[in-house]
């Protein structure tokens, strides 16, 4: 039967740099929160611009149905 020295090689040298993990993690953070903010404010514009380039004359609504409760 094999020992758990065998099993698991030592591991001590192995070393996180920090550093890098933390300026990582910070850099990724930034971009995604900026391309976020960019996504939701580039979706409401657009919604705006084509709202405001149709005619308010020529609107029709669409008539609103409800949906029965399912039965079971």
């Amino acid at each position: 039967m094999a020992t758990t020295e065998t099993m698991f090689p030592d591991q001590s040298d192995f070393n996180y740099d920090y550093e890098t993990l933390r300026t990582t993690g910070v850099v990724l953070a930034a971009i995604m929160f900026v391309s976020g903010i960019l996504i939701a404010l580039s979706k409401k514009f657009t919604n705006c611009v084509k709202s405001s380039s149709k005619s308010s004359s020529s609107v029709t609504e669409i008539p609103k149905t409800e949906v029965p409760p399912q039965t079971v």
